[in-house]
């Protein structure tokens, strides 16, 4: 997985995926738990006022999620209020 390598190399990596199983079973660190498979940085769902809080919430976690150290895969997930 290029995460993986990126990781390795040094580079922080945070997966925004709507496939958290599968990422971590591939051993990504950093995986964001997004929206449905078709949209997976969004929720088409939603209205678009909270649409685009929850894409900023998932950019916001992303963000988060790569200032921290790897101690073990670890899966976020968004708030939701």
């Amino acid at each position: 997985m290029i995460a993986n390598e990126l990781d390795k190399a040094g580079i922080p990596v945070a997966i925004i995926t709507a496939f958290k199983s599968i990422a971590f079973n591939v051993g990504g660190n950093r995986i964001i738990n997004g929206g449905k498979f078709t949209s997976p940085a969004g929720n088409p769902d939603l209205p678009p006022e909270r649409e685009k809080a929850f894409r900023r919430q998932l950019v916001d976690l992303a963000l988060k999620a790569i200032q921290e150290p790897i101690e073990a895969q670890k899966i976020y997930n968004v708030e939701e209020a």
